[in-house]
C-alpha cells in the first residue's frame, strides 16, 4: 500500500543553490525508454533542480520509431514517413524547454504488441537485447556523466511496455555496475550514483486528490472512469497484478507545471493538446497535489523519511 506523507507548506525554495564555493555541482540522471517520457514522467522535477543549479541529463534508450501518431492534428502522410526524424526534432525543443542536456543511446523502439496472444517482438529491438548489451551504453553514460541520483521505472515499467521494463533492468544494471572496475572495464571510470528512485507518477492518492479537486470546483474529472474500474476490482487480486511502492520522497515543484506542460506539448505527434494530459488545470494541480513523487529503491547514504528532496543525505558529501 503506498504510504503518502503530507505535503505540508513545504517551500519550494528550500533546496540549497549550488552556486557556493567549494561544492561541485549535482548532477541528476533520468533514464527513460523513448522520447516524450521524460515530459510526462518527472518533468517538473527536473525543471526544478536544472534552475536551482543542478546538471541535469536525460537518457533516452529508443529514439520512439514504432510510436504511433496519437495526436489527430499531427495526423498526415510526410508526419508518418518522417516519424523518427521528428521525433528526435521534438525531443530537442523539449530539452531546450525544460533546460536538461539529453542523449540518445542508440536503441530501436519496441512498439507495443496487442493482441491475445501478442505477437513476437521485432527482431534487433531494444526489448529483446541482451542486458549486458542493452546496458553498456547507460554505464559508459554514467561514468562520464557521473551522477549522484538516478531515476527510472519500477519493474512493471510504469506500464507493461516492453521497452519500459526493459529500461528498468538496464538502469538497475548500470546502477550497481558503473562502479566495478571489473564490469564493462571499456566504459570508462568507475562511478557509483549514490541513489536509484522510480517515478511515482499516477498513483491513486494523487489521481483520488485531484479528481476530488476537480469535483469540488463543479468541473468535470478526467479520472472518473479510471475510480469506478478501481472500485470494480479485488483488492487483493489487483494488488498481486502489480506491486505497490511506498512514496518515499515528494518534491514540491508546482511552479514548474507549466514548465512541463509546454515541454508535453513539444511532443506534438504523442500529445494532443485537447487531450487528456492538460484535463486537470495547473492551478487545479498545484492545489491539490503540488509535488511529483518518488519511491527511494537504492540508497548507499542515509537521509529521513519522507525525503524532500532527492539529494537528502547527498548534499553534505559532495565537496571539491
Amino acid at each position: 500500500m503506498l504510504s503518502v506523507p503530507d505535503h505540508g507548506a513545504a517551500d519550494s525554495k528550500t533546496i540549497i543553490s549550488q552556486d557556493q564555493p567549494g561544492r561541485e555541482p549535482l548532477r541528476l540522471m533520468a533514464v527513460h525508454a523513448h522520447p516524450d517520457d521524460e515530459s510526462s514522467k518527472g518533468a517538473a522535477t527536473m525543471a526544478r533542480y536544472v534552475r536551482e543549479g543542478v546538471d541535469v541529463l536525460v537518457c533516452t534508450l529508443t529514439g520512439g520509431e514504432r510510436g504511433d501518431i496519437l495526436n489527430p492534428a499531427m495526423e498526415h502522410p510526410d508526419v508518418r514517413a518522417n516519424l523518427p526524424a521528428i521525433r528526435r526534432a521534438e525531443m530537442d525543443r523539449a530539452r531546450e524547454i525544460l533546460g536538461v542536456q539529453q542523449r540518445f543511446l542508440g536503441f530501436i523502439d519496441s512498439g507495443l504488441p496487442e493482441g491475445d496472444p501478442p505477437p513476437p517482438l521485432p527482431d534487433g529491438c531494444f526489448a529483446l537485447a541482451p542486458l549486458a548489451e542493452a546496458a553498456r551504453p547507460l554505464v559508459q553514460a554514467v561514468r562520464e556523466f557521473r551522477p549522484h541520483v538516478m531515476l527510472t521505472y519500477d519493474e512493471n515499467g510504469g506500464y507493461p511496455h516492453p521497452d519500459h521494463v526493459k529500461t528498468h533492468q538496464v538502469c538497475v544494471e548500470a546502477f550497481e555496475a558503473a562502479a566495478d572496475p571489473d564490469r564493462y572495464e571499456d566504459c570508462g571510470e568507475p562511478w557509483q550514483p549514490l541513489k536509484l528512485y522510480y517515478f511515482l507518477t499516477f498513483h491513486r492518492e494523487r489521481v483520488l486528490a485531484l479528481h476530488e479537486a476537480m469535483l469540488r470546483l463543479g468541473l468535470q474529472s478526467p479520472y472518473a472512469d479510471r475510480i469506478a474500474e478501481w472500485a470494480s476490482q479485488d483488492a487483493e487480486a489487483a494488488a498481486a497484478k502489480r506491486p505497490q511502492y511506498e512514496i518515499t520522497t515528494l518534491i514540491q515543484c508546482g511552479e514548474y507545471f507549466e514548465v512541463r506542460n509546454q515541454a508535453l506539448l513539444a511532443h506534438a505527434t504523442q500529445v494532443d493538446p485537447n487531450g487528456g494530459w492538460f484535463a486537470v488545470p495547473a492551478e487545479v494541480q498545484r492545489s491539490a497535489w503540488p509535488t511529483e513523487d518518488y519511491h527511494l529503491a537504492r540508497s548507499l547514504v542515509d537521509s529521513g523519511r519522507p525525503e524532500d528532496d532527492l539529494f537528502a543525505g547527498i548534499r553534505e558529501r559532495v565537496v571539491l
